[in-house]
């Protein structure tokens, strides 16, 4: 059998969920080529002459691309068996089903595409089994094989990390978990894992690493939804990597509520590499942290940021600046502390405008207020639609969106950026177009970063 692997995007990393499933799938006998379409054309030659094309839909923005994506190549003609996989896969099912997909798995993926591409190759009579992969609700535990990257671009195609003195550090990805204990309200992945999170085996993490170790990288960036739901698994990973890669450093994903309860492995997360953590803090207001359910509030961010500094350890907070509970008053203050706490270097800038999304199965319509203001469930922007009470805040949104992605392509500094998004805020919500309360930006010794911006 002939496999293609299409990724649309994931956030400049090289696609693990391309690589994973390619080692399953080459260990079954099946030829796997892949397609990064954020790196590469749309091939029409590797398409041609493919039984099975798996498309990989890890976040909300590739599902869209992917949605769009399939209609083009059923248009086209191409004939083989469509499957999409991933996180957004089966909340989307309907509108996936609807574009031409011909199967749609879960979340925990690889052994059911190979499960499929066995039944599609036995030939006709495969769609009572295909509907019950679909149906089948189940979470498996998988024995994970190595991941194959031999048929994805190179690793210097990918996103670098940025030192503080400017310099560029070739950057791998890799997954040590899935899946996530937590229930936060807005997260995608509580709809899916229900609470429950999935480990990779260590070796096969270690292996991973070894290979993009050897292919070049310099840095690894751990995926996983939260690499403290599994603490013991992270470190004993991260501690023997750091005795075979002495010189190689690492990001991962950490809530606040895990930073500050495993404070005490903050300096081993240093000594052992990590040049920064990125925590979805999403926002700084107490009241939006409690409707979000995310298990911490402004003063544990405080406090946790004031610790990582204290040892050492960059922490590059990530937001949810716009939704239905911002208001005017609310969105400057964040402005402002953002100013105050030293942080404009810190925040890529997008994450100034990011703004709430509902999607399939969210947990956000257990609220009355959201159920009362979003629209119907949107099968093409996959989203529940919502609009603020304020018109002035959605336009803010669109304007710091439109700031952030002109001053990426200028190249401004973030700082720079910051400046002209607070001059924006406060001309559109408080009709002042210079505004005194502007602190002194003061640049404190600058986190590395990696230079595609985070997004969703």
């Amino acid at each position: 059998m002939k496999i293609v692997l299409i990724s649309t995007y994931e956030l400049g990393r090289q696609p693990f969920g391309l690589a994973s499933p390619t080692g399953w799938l080459k260990q079954h006998g099946h030829e796997v080529a892949c397609l990064d379409l954020s790196r590469q054309g749309l091939d029409e030659k590797t398409l041609g002459g493919a039984d099975v094309i798996g498309f990989y839909v890890p976040m909300h923005t590739a599902a869209r691309l992917t949605l769009q994506l399939i209609g083009l190549l059923r248009g086209r003609g191409i004939g083989a068996h469509f499957c999409v996989f991933g996180l957004y896969a089966r909340l989307n099912e309907t509108s996936f089903r609807k574009a031409g997909a011909d199967s749609v798995l879960g979340a925990e993926f690889e052994e059911e595409l190979a499960r499929v591409v066995e039944r599609v190759a036995s030939g006709p009579g495969t769609e009572e089994f295909l509907v019950s992969v679909m149906k089948d609700e189940g979470l498996p535990r998988l024995k994970f094989e190595v991941p194959d990257r031999s048929a994805l671009p190179a690793l210097k195609k990918y996103a670098h990390l940025v030192m503080p003195d400017g310099t560029h550090r070739t950057t791998g990805y890799t997954e040590a978990s899935r899946g996530c204990k937590h229930l936060c309200r807005h997260c995608p992945i509580v709809p899916v894992y229900r609470g429950q999170f999935r480990v990779v085996e260590r070796e096969v993490v270690l292996a991973d690493i070894r290979q993009q170790a050897a292919a070049g990288a310099k840095h690894i960036t751990f995926g996983d939804p939260d690499f403290f739901n599994g603490i013991t698994h992270a470190l004993r990973i991260v501690e023997r990597m750091h005795e075979e890669f002495p010189k190689l450093t690492y990001d991962a994903t950490i809530k606040i509520e895990h930073l500050k309860q495993h404070r005490r492995h903050l300096e081993t997360l240093r000594e052992t590499g990590c040049a920064f953590v990125t925590s979805a803090v999403e926002s700084l207001d107490n009241d939006v942290l409690e409707r979000l359910e995310k298990g911490h509030t402004r003063e544990d961010f405080l406090e946790i940021l004031e610790e990582c500094r204290s040892v050492g350890l960059g922490l590059q907070p990530t937001f949810v600046a716009f939704t239905p509970w911002t208001t005017a008053e609310s969105y400057l203050e964040f402005l402002l502390a953002i100013a105050e706490l030293d942080l404009a270097e810190v925040v890529s800038p997008i994450q100034l405008g990011i703004r709430l999304l509902i999607p399939a199965g969210s947990r956000l319509l257990e609220l009355e207020e959201i159920r009362r203001s979003a629209g119907p469930f949107d099968e093409e922007a996959l989203v529940y639609p919502w609009k603020h009470a304020d018109p002035r805040m959605d336009a803010l949104a669109d304007t710091v969106q439109g700031l952030a992605a002109s001053g990426e392509r200028e190249k401004r500094t973030r700082t720079e950026i910051f400046k002209n998004i607070w001059m924006a805020a406060h001309e559109r919500l408080n009709g002042q177009k210079v505004s005194a309360r502007l602190p002194v930006l003061r640049n404190r010794a600058t986190i590395p970063y990696l230079n595609e911006p985070w997004y969703c």
